[in-house]
């Protein structure tokens, strides 16, 4: 099974590759932005240091960035999902370029990823992508993140994170946040996998989608596999992308709402998403 049959999203991918209209800000590592396979119109840095893209192409953060850039902005044909690849990209790289090749997803702070959120937004995304998880938070971090989130939602800036990897049942700060959608990594039978985190926030409020042996741009020309939640946000945050940019004149709200159509139950596990259905709601809605 490919991720369009796990996701139900044949019809939408094959209706857009998305609008120059839709801004997805991206806070994650640095991409390289020269790669072949990279859909070029379109990408926007803000705060790279330094400018260009990556200085040190093997570093876990250029990879993981450049990854996570091509399941959304890849040119359609290429060795990633290139889901929406004429969408506006808004790239803010948060990494650092030593990190450890030994973390699963890389992490920041709650202060550095709330300076981030808020020049994304002021940049023009429209939605944001959050393949990333917290560390070392503190009271007066945690307040000031919230704050964000919360005015993120005030905005309609629509929030996708991934779940976190440490195979728990428990949320982050952000992903219990009301506004913001968890993504939760599933295989290509439709189930969590074992590292996936499960909570009843995640449950209520997020998606499953494919986080299992994803591959999508590496940084030597090559495909890169990974596994993960942060894998799977982007199959969201694109999928989002590609339904607003069908309907632009729709609210954050509206759009979230043809996603849940599927969600039936409170549960731990939260459902897959179903691209299509979702499509056809809102051309009902819409009519």
């Amino acid at each position: 099974m490919d991720f369009c049959q796990l996701t139900n999203s044949h019809s939408l991918l094959n209706l857009t590759s998305g609008s120059d209209k839709i801004a997805i800000g991206l806070i994650d590592g640095p991409i390289l932005t020269t790669h072949s396979e990279l859909e070029k119109n379109n990408l926007n840095e803000i705060s790279a240091n330094p400018p260009g893209g990556c200085s040190i192409t093997d570093s876990i953060a250029c990879q993981h960035g450049t990854f996570v850039a091509g399941i959304l902005k890849a040119k359609r044909g290429s060795i990633a999902q290139a889901i929406c690849p004429n969408c506006t990209l808004i790239i803010r790289p948060i990494f650092t370029e030593l990190l450890s090749h030994n973390e699963i997803i890389p992490s920041t702070s709650a202060k550095v990823l709330s300076k981030a959120i808020l020049e994304c937004i002021n940049a023009g995304a429209m939605l944001i992508n959050l393949s990333l998880a917290l560390s070392s938070p503190t009271i007066d971090n945690e307040i000031e993140l919230n704050n964000v989130l919360d005015y993120a939602a005030k905005k309609g800036i629509i929030i996708v994170a991934a779940a976190g990897n440490q195979g728990t049942i428990g949320s982050s700060q952000i992903t219990r946040h009301k506004w913001v959608i968890p993504v939760v990594a599933s295989n290509f039978e439709g189930k969590p996998i074992q590292l996936s985190n499960l909570s009843n926030s995640i449950g209520q409020n997020g998606f499953c989608a494919p986080g299992e042996n994803i591959t999508s741009l590496g940084t030597d020309e090559k495909s890169l596999t990974l596994s993960g939640t942060s894998a799977a946000a982007p199959f969201i945050t694109g999928i989002i992308a590609l339904l607003w940019s069908e309907f632009p004149n729709l609210t954050a709200q509206e759009i979230k709402n043809a996603l849940n159509i599927t969600r039936k139950k409170r549960t731990l596990v939260p459902p897959l998403v179903n691209a299509d259905k979702s499509l056809q709601y809102l051309k009902q809605f819409i009519n």
